[in-house]
């Protein structure tokens, strides 16, 4: 069943949320002020667009608020998103969601939050980054990570670097590996494009590898691809705002040595207060000679989350130049992304389509438990449940079903138990199934679980 949805503002994280959701066959209509945004929308998406305040009434009920399913107010005024949501839940809409940055209403305590309001889900783009940064930053060599199957299953990404072992060889040469742990490459990042590998593909240097895998043998399989996970001993965060702020209060806790890097003196002494254990540097961080002699040169990892992007890039490039081991950028223009990879930057992370994912994940339907999206490939990770159809009443052979081209299943988790499959595992009502799939096989995965 196909929902009707009003997003309101059309700028990164509404277009990026109407266009996914079009394409699993939602009814959408994106509601902005600005005109050519709102052209933007009409030129490049299969959607309805209507110029107005989506803290109008008169415009909500044009967009057609009183057939909604679910609401999604997400342009860049929290006042706009608030009032919008509040008039969405006057008309009765089911479930509304609204993009916040003001820490006010994030406290249970707060007079307003998210339950007072009676809206469903409040997004913090700030703190959903920090989470982000913090979870990628305790593995040293992973570019990113996802947990299922009530965190028993693990996705891991990975570049293949000259001297790692996988470097040159087919996946049809890793059965012996597999022999010895169970675990499954379940897609190829090259040159900006997904590849679903088969047996003849041949891994090559540069490529960036998706693997899943039980959590209990990652440490293993770690191992045995020649890759490294090790808690970062010394890190720099460029950029002391409130992602740096939180990050940093994060890592201290876990007695990390953390050094914060920001210019402005007032706000220096802010984050003194607020900070026990960290450094703060009251410097530039393009200010290359000055961070060498603070020891950035022998940082294991080097966080740069100011509010300019050419900032945080140039000084996680300068960090990396002089011999820091991996960094993480915050990029608020999201097509930006794809470029880092070529300059040596590990892990680009926009704030925006973060909080889109998150939302994504509070709206999807039906048989599917979660999701996972990465910035650099156009497929997701999803944990589906297999229904008590006729189909499948009996069990299936995986290799006898229909997957859609562009998918393939990483895993399975029956009764507390993790399985790696292969063509003969047999799929039963009630699996929870992790799949790798490219967006345009999503619809296609929906249909073949619906009930």
């Amino acid at each position: 069943m196909s929902l009707r949805v009003i997003v309101i503002g059309a700028g990164e994280v509404g277009y990026y949320l109407a266009d996914r959701l079009s394409l699993e066959g939602h009814h959408i209509v994106v509601i902005d002020k600005d005109e050519d945004k709102i052209k933007r929308i009409e030129r490049l998406l299969n959607v309805m667009a209507v110029q107005g305040s989506g803290a109008s009434a008169k415009v909500l009920e044009e967009a057609g608020i009183k057939e909604t399913d679910l609401f999604v107010a997400v342009t860049s005024s929290d006042e706009i998103n608030l009032i919008a949501c509040l008039l969405a839940r006057e008309y009765g809409v089911p479930r509304k969601v609204a993009r916040v940055r003001s820490e006010d209403y994030l406290s249970p305590d707060s007079p307003l939050n998210e339950q007072k309001l009676g809206i469903d889900l409040i997004i913090n783009p700030a703190r959903v980054l920090a989470d982000e940064i913090v979870k990628l930053s305790e593995i040293t060599e992973a570019t990113d990570w996802a947990e299922f199957a009530r965190g028993k299953v693990i996705l891991m990404g990975y570049v293949v670097k000259e001297e790692s072992p996988l470097a040159g060889i087919s996946l049809a040469d890793l059965r012996e590996l597999r022999a010895l742990y169970d675990f499954v490459i379940v897609a190829i990042i090259r040159n900006n494009e997904t590849i679903i590998p088969r047996g003849s593909d041949v891994i090559k240097v540069g490529d960036k590898i998706f693997v899943i895998a039980k959590k209990k043998d990652i440490p293993a399989i770690e191992t045995l691809l020649g890759f490294k996970t090790e808690k970062p001993k010394k890190v720099f965060i460029v950029g002391g705002g409130q992602v740096g702020l939180w990050v940093a209060q994060r890592l201290e806790a876990r007695k990390i040595e953390v050094y914060l890097v920001e210019k402005d003196e007032e706000r220096c002494e802010e984050l003194a207060e607020e900070l026990e254990d960290t450094i703060i540097l009251n410097l530039d961080g393009l200010d290359a000679q000055e961070l060498k002699k603070e020891g950035i040169d022998q940082a294991d990892l080097v966080i740069t989350v100011t509010d300019v992007d050419t900032v945080n890039i140039l000084g996680a490039l300068l960090a990396k130049h002089h011999g820091a081991k991996k960094c993480i950028v915050r990029i608020d223009r999201p097509d930006f992304i794809p470029l880092l990879g070529g300059l040596g930057i590990d892990v680009a992370l926009s704030p925006r389509l973060l909080a889109a994912n998150q939302i994504l994940r509070f709206v999807r339907r039906g048989q599917i438990l979660s999701v996972a999206t990465f910035l650099v490939s156009d497929a997701e990770v999803v944990e589906m449940v297999i229904p008590e159809t006729e189909f499948f009443s009996k069990g299936r052979r995986l290799l006898e079903i229909d997957f859609p081209k562009g998918a393939i299943v990483g895993a399975i988790y029956r009764a507390g138990e993790v399985i790696i499959p292969k063509g003969e595992t047999i799929l039963q009502p009630g699996d929870d199934l992790v799949i790798f799939a490219k967006r345009e096989a999503l619809p296609k995965l929906e249909q073949l679980f619906s009930t």
